[in-house]
């Protein structure tokens, strides 16, 4: 029997080629009802993600979906030979009204912190950064061509967040670090997978 698959919400990054397949995703993602916002992004992979994803490119499309078994089947019939990412959001944090247009979307993952308690220490702490409009907690699944050498290993321990900034990209960034290093002071580790940098809003 086949299992049920379970939907969420969340935010799908696809590599950006230039090639047909690309311009394929990114038309269908332009008229799709499942897609609530579209951005052309940079992306940047921390030194601790890269040996897991060395097949990386520069530019992504970055979508936020409503339903993920949509994105599958998206991703599945316009795979790739660069990874594309779902970030499922499990657990919305919160989301609140921030001044200035979202310009930054960064993916941690958690090392450790199977507990309810250190889950809310980090929603705690990412509450009292007001640049942070939207954050989550979820799992993450790839889709390529061509199979990663390692598995990455903390794919269901993902933390999203989405900061709006009248400031620039490097400013955001170095928000975001800080903001890692507040939850690391607690004894969590969190450490960074990916930074988007939305350089265009299609969507």
């Amino acid at each position: 029997m086949s299992e049920q698959q379970l939907s969420y919400s969340g935010y799908v990054c696809a590599p950006y080629l230039h090639n047909p397949e690309s311009l394929k995703l990114k038309e269908s993602w332009m008229s799709s009802n499942n897609i609530e916002a579209l951005y052309f992004v940079t992306g940047t992979f921390s030194d601790e993600s890269k040996p897991y994803f060395s097949d990386s490119t520069n530019h992504y499309i970055l979508g936020k979906f409503k339903d993920s078994q949509y994105i599958t089947d998206d991703l599945n019939k316009h795979n790739q030979e660069k990874t594309s990412f779902i970030f499922n959001i499990k657990d919305e944090l919160f989301q609140r009204e921030v001044s200035g247009e979202t310009n930054f979307v960064t993916v941690y993952y958690l090392e450790y912190g199977e507990y309810e308690e250190d889950l809310q220490e980090v929603a705690n702490i990412l509450l009292k950064r007001e640049k942070i409009q939207i954050s989550g907690l979820g799992h993450m699944t790839t889709f390529c061509m061509l199979p990663s050498k390692f598995t990455f290993p903390y794919a269901e321990h993902i933390v999203i967040i989405e900061v709006a900034s009248e400031k620039g990209h490097q400013s955001v960034k170095k928000y975001c670090e800080q903001t890692k290093r507040d939850v690391n002071r607690k004894g969590l580790t969190m450490t960074n997978l990916l930074s988007l940098s939305i350089l265009e809003k299609l969507k």
